[in-house]
């Protein structure tokens, strides 16, 4: 079979689901699976890497049929960016092309504060968020002229699970669910 590492990144992964559930465990052996899957952008197919004018853009690229995981591409045209929130599972992110920064928050007297200075993330850059290790933060995308793409590991169908979006200025909290930007998933057998 000819090399896919959109396919290969989908098989080792649910290797790694079958036999193991425990957070720390899955970041440690799913970081090498996600550094080799970004290591070059060439796999990601075009309808999954459009930008939006208005907004960034979340594409469902694969996701488990017991929802363990799913695989998603965000797409950030030049300046765009989330508002403060989070994403109540565990996740890895790293950066395809162009580079992404993200600011994370801590709940202090009852308001979402700013932590730390803002990280940047380049291609081949990893992060990790989840509700253990701190999960809410503002992410952009750093060039204000051109598009960034980053990938994100979840530990579940982030399209369909309940969030929050955070006001940092009055500690107000909205529920959410993010949604895919397209109906369809890339064929990952060809």
């Amino acid at each position: 079979m000819t090399p896919n590492p959109l396919r290969d990144f989908v098989v080792e992964m649910t290797r790694l689901s079958d036999r193991e559930s425990e957070e720390a465990r899955l970041f440690r052996e799913a970081t090498p699976l996600m550094a080799d899957l970004i290591r070059r952008p060439d796999w990601l197919p075009r309808a999954y890497a459009q930008p939006s004018l208005e907004r960034y853009q979340q594409y469902l690229l694969y996701c488990d049929p017991l929802q363990r995981f799913s695989l998603v591409s965000f797409v950030w045209g030049p300046g765009q960016q989330t508002p403060v929130h989070d994403h109540t599972t565990w996740g890895l992110i790293g950066v395809l092309e162009g580079a992404e920064q993200a600011q994370k928050y801590a709940l202090i007297d009852g308001i979402w504060r700013p932590q730390a200075e803002e990280e940047m993330l380049e291609p081949g850059g990893l992060d990790a968020v989840s509700p253990t290790i701190g999960d809410v933060h503002r992410v952009r995308n750093a060039w204000k002229d051109r598009t960034s793409i980053s990938i994100h590991l979840y530990g579940g169908n982030i399209g369909q699970i309940d969030r929050h979006v955070f006001d940092p200025n009055n500690g107000q909290v909205k529920p959410f669910r993010s949604g895919y930007a397209l109906d369809s998933l890339p064929n990952i057998w060809i």
